[in-house]
């Protein structure tokens, strides 16, 4: 796994993606996470997960070098591994720092709980590049803030910070960026203190449907970001976000 480590201790495993500055995925790597996942789910050792990333972000989004991607098999398969890690049977943590945007806040949503630092940002800026949102986050997001809340975020694109998210259910526990992992590996430990075949079993029932719900939300989702990255508008909100500036679009 030339984009990951996985080390496992004291029942708990931190895997981590070495992909900084800002941790850009694609399908390669989405793969090497599910793969990572199952392996884990597998091995009595681990009880719990903590998923975290090298760099000034947790993730900056998908890197699709080019819009046609969108429409190409890699994305499509890069949603069944987006359904793969949300069909982990063991609970997640998300180590978040600095940026967890667009495909990265979907990411961020695999997780049961996210141990923010007090810099990071969400965002889901698809509005602002002419796309639909991915990775199932019109159904995770709202079920996981609310519907007004979540519609507030993808229809304007707009970014929130730490404390935000914190009074919004976005965050779990917001710590200072040096005490991060210190966080994230108490968190999960407390975790991991309980029976591990109650602690799945009542995570099962708590998540039922989930990955079921989110193949069905990515299938819908492919669709309409494969529409939409054909228009005009698309182009313009990519060349406006690069040139940091409003978009000019012509619903077109």
């Amino acid at each position: 796994m030339s984009d990951l480590t996985v080390e496992l201790a004291a029942h708990v495993a931190r895997v981590e993606i070495h992909r900084p500055p800002h941790n850009y995925f694609d399908e390669p790597l989405i793969e090497e996470l599910a793969q990572a996942f199952e392996s884990l789910d597998r091995d009595p050792a681990c009880r719990v997960l903590i998923l975290a990333s090298e760099g000034k972000s947790f993730c900056a989004g998908a890197n699709f070098a080019n819009t046609n991607e969108i429409a190409t098999g890699a994305a499509r398969r890069l949603y069944e591994g987006a359904v793969r890690l949300f069909a982990c049977q063991k609970p997640v943590i998300a180590e978040i720092q600095g940026a967890a945007v667009g495909g990265g806040l979907g990411l961020a949503l695999v997780a049961d709980f996210r141990v923010v630092s007090s810099e990071v940002r969400f965002a889901g800026n698809f509005v602002k590049l002419g796309i639909h949102p991915g990775f199932g986050l019109s159904y995770t997001l709202p079920r996981l803030i609310g519907m007004q809340r979540a519609s507030l975020l993808l229809l304007t694109g707009r970014r929130i910070g730490a404390e935000t998210a914190l009074e919004w259910g976005l965050a779990d526990v917001l710590t200072a960026p040096e005490n991060l992992g210190e966080e994230s590996t108490k968190l999960a430990r407390e975790i991991a203190e309980g029976a591990p075949l109650a602690v799945e079993s009542t995570r099962a029932s708590l998540r039922r449907g989930i990955a079921e719900a989110v193949r069905a939300e990515t299938d819908h989702e492919f669709a309409e970001q494969s529409r939409l990255a054909q228009t005009a508008d698309h182009q313009e909100g990519i060349r406006a976000v690069r040139e940091r500036r409003p978009g000019n679009f012509e619903r077109r």
